[in-house]
């Protein structure tokens, strides 16, 4: 059995997602502003495939077309996520995991909250699927308060990351998906980009 299969299967549907969203941006969208405050698109998308270097130990080979290096850097972790290397241990600021849990804890999350990020700048379809709104909400509420004061802190596990921005508040009664955007230091009622 491949390792991973389910995780492989998560990370495929969430990059299939997240590529289409890519292919989807017109070339005078790429400098929109983003709901993170210092990338545009491009940055955005640009932060996305840098994050599938550091889970690999690697720089990603880049071009002049975002589409093409997403493709390329997807490639490169599907191609981990099928080999034994996904069940070897690496070192994360949460603990010791395997590489294939590191991978689905952190870049294949991060294609579903930066899919939202890519939409918003781009005047996309913003839905994020229903079982990924209750997993990422599980997984955030479940950061001990230590942790998330640090997820929450510029700079903590080095400079330029910040895991989760400072909380949104948003109604009790707000949908999930909006719930977990504020949580997660999204306003998910601002238009303002």
């Amino acid at each position: 059995m491949i390792p991973g299969t389910s995780i492989l299967a998560r990370y495929r549907a969430r990059a299939d997602a997240f590529e289409a969203k890519v292919a989807s941006v017109r070339a005078d969208q790429w400098d929109n502003p983003s709901p993170c405050a210092k990338w545009t698109a491009r940055g955005v998308v640009d932060h996305v495939i840098d994050m599938h270097g550091v889970m690999l130990g690697l720089a990603m080979p880049r071009t002049d077309d975002p589409l093409t290096d997403f493709r390329e850097a997807r490639r490169q972790v599907r191609e981990a996520l099928t080999s034994e290397r996904a069940r070897s241990e690496v070192p994360t600021p949460g603990g010791p995991m395997t590489l294939e849990d590191h991978i689905d804890r952190v870049v294949s999350d991060d294609l579903v909250l930066h899919g939202w990020d890519l939409a918003r700048a781009t005047g996309q379809d913003e839905t994020i699927p229903v079982a990924d709104v209750e997993r990422l909400w599980a997984s955030a509420t479940a950061v001990p308060a230590e942790l998330m004061r640090r997820y929450r802190t510029p700079g903590a596990f080095g400079p330029g990351i910040e895991v989760y921005g400072p909380e949104v508040v948003v109604p009790e009664d707000a949908p999930p998906q909006d719930r977990l955007l504020g949580y997660v230091g999204r306003d998910p009622v601002s238009k303002s980009v």
